[in-house]
């Protein structure tokens, strides 16, 4: 063999196992790749499922025991009461003659037509029925709701007439909503519906006053 032929075989007998080498790297990098993948354990889409479900669960869980059974109540007994507020607010705008018992009722519907929906959308979150049938105790006087009776009368009323009704109304109304509130407040547990009875105690107890100083006055 000649030295030409002795370079050449040496020269590619050193460069085979390089290439071995080289092949064998490819395809470990390749298997811890697809493991990854597959496993969920270090790869990216199985990190991303994973904390998917994870954080599902635990905003599952959360909201479940952010709510009570006095929350439930108060949202299911709270839309009706609001839903006749801005019924009686609607009769204002071609009834009332004081320029103040009008913006008082457009401000009421205004307010509680938003929060009936807020409320609506709760029950709903929560797996709970937007209406609970025959409330005990709705519409017997102590949460101020009106009988079918004293609306018919309201509606029939114009003028000063109306503008009295309507406000000794409003206050009872008011005072079975405040009464309401103030049960949530001591008795819920979920943040968003104890914020919404501190803003009708506050704004509610307001109005009353307002109202009162207006029937005095007519």
């Amino acid at each position: 063999m000649t030295a030409f032929t002795r370079a050449f075989h040496g020269k590619h007998l050193h460069r085979k196992p390089v290439r071995r080498v080289a092949a064998v790297g490819v395809v470990a990098a390749g298997a811890l790749m697809l493991s990854a993948c597959g496993s969920g354990g270090d790869g990216a889409s199985g990190m991303d499922h994973g904390g998917s479900k994870s954080s599902a669960t635990a905003t599952a869980a959360a909201k479940a025991g952010d709510v009570d059974e006095a929350d439930v109540t108060f949202a299911q007994m709270m839309i009706p009461h609001h839903e006749q507020a801005v019924a009686m607010a609607e009769l204002a705008g071609g009834r009332a003659s004081d320029a103040e018992i009008k913006d008082l009722a457009a401000k009421i519907e205004k307010a509680q037509d938003p929060e009936i929906k807020t409320m609506t959308g709760w029950l709903k979150s929560w797996g709970k029925p937007t209406t609970a049938g025959d409330m005990p105790g709705m519409g017997m006087g102590g949460d101020g709701m009106m009988s079918d009776k004293d609306m018919k009368e309201l509606k029939a009323m114009q003028g000063k007439e109306f503008d009295k009704m309507f406000a000794q109304m409003m206050i009872d109304h008011h005072n079975g909503a405040i009464a309401m509130a103030k049960t949530e407040q001591k008795s819920g547990r979920n943040a968003d519906a104890k914020k919404m009875a501190d803003a009708i105690v506050t704004g509610q107890s307001a109005e009353v006053k307002q109202l009162q100083s207006i029937l005095d006055r007519l």
